[in-house]
């Protein structure tokens, strides 16, 4: 087993056990707290505790340097250099002598928080951790919260627990609080053995993801979650770079996982104004930037009617804004998400070559939408400007708690010459090991050799089967399919025929020109690469002679076939075959039964 999966195993193992440990401080909660609100204090103390203990080697020299700076206006330097980390706490306390003085753990709690710098109290205040406290001093459960969080088994010293790994505790609590509020499936997590797919699907193809000096690569995620995206994104390249320098940029809106991701960004020593709170759809913050590689599973499944003003007021502003192109119906927003990571990629005159995505996205991206609509237009604007690179077909049961069909869109701004004009299409659905323990809906996982060979066939760039088996025995399939992306455009065309009147014969207009009968009205789909006319001539007139086209009603459309590409015609079974089968299950059967009962007399 290769390291990496390795880690993949532990980390799913470790993650279930100490989230556990963690989420049953909820046993403290019952009765003062509903179950769906155990996460409003268990998240925010997870987090406080994390700080607690990656600061406590160096609260003492953060205590001296405090009392020599008392008197200054400008403090934070000296602090944070002292506390080793971009964030500090100035309070005496710690959880081992709050536990100490029981009568005033409440007061001496407030003073450890107040203690804390800006950056730090910002996220508790998100949070609106401040209510909680009031309502466990009320209810008389601080003290054993803080000593639960106190226990030898709750240690978050970085020493103990990765930032990778902390962060993925803190998914994993995240999702125990999103489930207890019984949230939409849409809102999932993408788990490690996914990123590093996406990851390698990046940098692979990208001609200067290795500069003279290494890398060094912006990257950010519009949906940042608790930014493990982006945390993984870094630690995989720095796997293929040990000095690769990454910058990271995310934006969320939900406080709490925006909280866990701004401690995370303090704790790793970026910076933490990179991580900014918002709804990336109505509420952009990072407008004008434009970034070397974007990685995102947004939310898909999700509406966007609260959103729907900003939205559609940025939709008329054409190419000024995001989402001129088109927009999707309310019921689902995942395609704009699309739009605003196009709108980010690096333009290839910026930085030589252009950026790169990749981006989730479930079925209905590839197909939904007639001509003209808005979704087949967003396919159109990707298609035409030949930034749709590939698509790749995950296997089902890939995520912790969703089942359906997804997909990882690969789009960049700079193709090599070799895919000018071309869409790659991957169906990894069958290239996957699976798990002895299920994660939630995760029953499978893309290991090291799986990733392998999904990278060869987007490597290779050829139409051709892959097949292997891996060390465990198990055979894995992937298929890839090139396609010209005239391919996947179609014309529209409205097929007229004309109104008859009650004696059968056409009624005409003033200028002698047959009326349509709306009832009668047709459309066909005649493929980009082919003549209109044409195609009518063969398809239409023959079965309808008196028919003609509409062509001001004409649209262009454009959808991935990805069944259809990769659908493979098996030979139905003959009759004689399937009688003779039955027949043969019908004696065996009757013989059961005679052995069973006895046979007549």
């Amino acid at each position: 087993m290769s390291t990496n999966d390795a880690l993949i195993k532990k980390v799913g193992s470790n993650i279930q056990e100490k989230a556990a440990l963690i989420w049953n401080v909820a046993n403290t909660l019952v009765g003062l707290y509903k179950p769906h609100e155990y996460g409003l204090v268990i998240l925010p103390m997870c987090l406080i505790k994390r700080f607690h203990d990656c600061l406590l080697p160096t609260q003492k020299k953060v205590l001296e340097m405090a009392e020599k700076v008392k008197d200054l206006q400008v403090k934070d330097g000296f602090l944070t250099k002292a506390s080793g980390y971009q964030f500090y706490n100035t309070s005496k306390f710690t959880f081992e002598t709050l536990l100490a003085d029981s009568a005033n753990i409440a007061d001496n709690f407030e003073d450890y928080l107040n203690g804390f710098s800006d950056n730090v109290k910002d996220i508790l205040h998100r949070m609106k951790f401040e209510d909680q406290i009031k309502t466990m001093k009320e209810g008389k459960v601080l003290y054993q919260v803080i000593s639960d969080f106190n226990s030898a088994k709750a240690d978050m010293s970085p020493e103990k627990i990765s930032a990778v790994d902390m962060g993925y505790i803190f998914e994993n609590l995240v999702q125990r609080f999103s489930e207890s509020y019984d949230e939409e499936a849409g809102a999932h997590f993408t788990s490690r053995d996914i990123i590093y797919l996406m990851c390698d699907l990046l940098v692979n193809n990208d001609k200067n993801a290795f500069g003279s000096n290494g890398i060094n690569k912006t990257v950010y995620d519009m949906t940042m979650g608790t930014s493990q995206m982006l945390t993984c994104m870094e630690e995989r390249l720095k796997q293929f770079d040990k000095n690769a320098v990454v910058t990271s940029f995310g934006q969320e809106f939900n406080p709490f996982t925006f909280g866990i991701a701004k401690a995370d960004m303090l704790i790793r020593g970026g910076d933490p104004n990179n991580m900014q709170f918002g709804d990336t759809l109505n509420d952009d913050k990072f407008t004008g930037y434009k970034f070397d590689y974007i990685i995102s599973n947004p939310p898909f499944g999700i509406d966007w009617k609260k959103e729907a003003d900003d939205i559609e007021k940025e939709n008329k502003k054409g190419a000024a804004g995001r989402f001129g192109v088109g927009l999707p119906p309310k019921s689902d927003g995942q395609l704009l998400f699309m739009l605003n990571g196009v709108s980010k990629l690096k333009d290839p005159n910026e930085n030589k070559t252009g950026g790169r995505m990749a981006i989730i996205q479930n079925g209905s991206s590839l197909f939904s939408g007639d001509a003209g609509s808005g979704q087949s237009e967003i396919r159109r604007y990707l298609i035409e400007n030949d930034w749709l690179d590939a698509i790749v077909q995950l296997p089902n049961d890939s995520f912790y708690n969703t089942g359906i069909a997804t997909y990882i869109w690969i789009i960049t701004k700079d193709k090599d010459e070799n895919r000018v004009g071309k869409v790659q299409l991957i169906d990894a659905s069958n290239c996957y090991e699976s798990r002895r323990k299920n994660i939630g809906n995760k029953r499978v996982d893309i290991t090291n050799e799986c990733r392998n060979l999904i990278v060869k066939a987007y490597d290779e760039y050829a139409n051709k089967n892959y097949k292997e088996t891996t060390e465990s025995g198990n055979t894995i399939v992937c298929k890839s399919k090139v396609l010209d992306s005239v391919d996947l455009g179609y014309n529209k065309i409205t097929v007229e025929s004309p109104l008859l009147d009650d004696k059968g014969q056409i009624v005409k207009d003033k200028k002698g020109k047959p009326q349509a009968d709306s009832d009668k009205r047709d459309f066909e789909n005649v493929p980009l690469d082919e003549d209109i006319d044409k195609y009518f001539e063969r398809e239409v007139l023959p079965y309808n002679k008196d028919a003609w086209i509409d062509k001001s009603k004409t649209k262009i459309g454009y959808e991935i076939p990805f069944t259809r590409t990769f659908y493979e015609y098996k030979q139905l079974e003959k009759a004689d075959d399937i009688a003779a089968r039955i027949e043969e299950h019908e004696k065996s059967l009757m013989e059961k039964l005679h052995n069973l009962f006895g046979r007549e007399k």
